[in-house]
């Protein structure tokens, strides 16, 4: 009897860990035992059964966000493989996954194959990863630690508030951030009043002249 590998999703959205979750059970001997929505109650539910072999971490999740989750679960229960499964492949992402103990990184949009093979990569010890990121970690080992990762923390700006502000910088609208960080255009508007408030400006142009003087774009 071929033996069952264990896999647990988190992802706060549920139509992608739905849809991760028919990909990975299109092979037999690949089951989802866990789906939770947030890195607290993927620690929780740990805590209770840890019996799972390998799971698919979010990055920006509520409560707790992959990283910081990845980071707790690594160290407690160090067999357990952590692949990140993001839509973000930005080198301060993929520097803190990996330093908080992540054995992969692929993108939301990989194939069953490939989401496949990288579950055998991570259980064999390997680091799977999809192209592209594995062509900017291979930047990141010639430079060393990104520049992005110091960040100036004087705003206490979350880290979805750093991307909607990422967003921003690029001149995107409310409808295109909302589609691009998969929120709704309301939680898009009010994650920009926050930005606003906590950086003490009225407009877009102030946000983006502070964000460049303090180094967080």
């Amino acid at each position: 009897m071929t033996q069952i590998i264990k896999i647990a999703i988190a992802e706060d959205i549920s139509k992608l860990a739905q849809a991760l979750k028919e990909k990975i059970e299109l092979a037999v001997e690949f089951k989802v035992v866990e789906i939770v929505s947030n890195g607290s109650e993927m620690v929780k539910r740990l805590e209770n059964n840890h019996a799972v072999d390998v799971i698919f971490m979010d990055i920006n999740m509520p409560e707790m966000d992959g990283v910081q989750a990845t980071e707790i679960i690594s160290n407690r229960w160090p067999n357990i493989k952590i692949i990140m499964c993001t839509v973000f492949d930005d080198e301060q992402n993929i520097f803190e996954a990996i330093m908080a103990g992540a054995s992969g990184y692929i993108l939301k949009d990989e194939p069953p194959v490939k989401v496949h093979k990288s579950i055998y990569e991570a259980l064999e010890g390997g680091a799977p990863m999809s192209p592209m990121i594995a062509k900017k970690s291979l930047t990141l080992i010639r430079k060393g630690k990104p520049s992005e990762v110091v960040i100036e923390k004087d705003y206490e700006l979350t880290r979805r508030e750093l991307e909607v502000l990422e967003q921003i910088a690029k001149g995107l609208s409310y409808d295109q951030i909302s589609d691009n960080l998969f929120i709704s255009y309301g939680t898009a508007r009010k994650h920009v009043e926050n930005i606003y408030k906590k950086m003490k400006v009225h407009n877009k142009v102030e946000a983006l002249e502070k964000a460049k003087k303090g180094g967080l774009i």
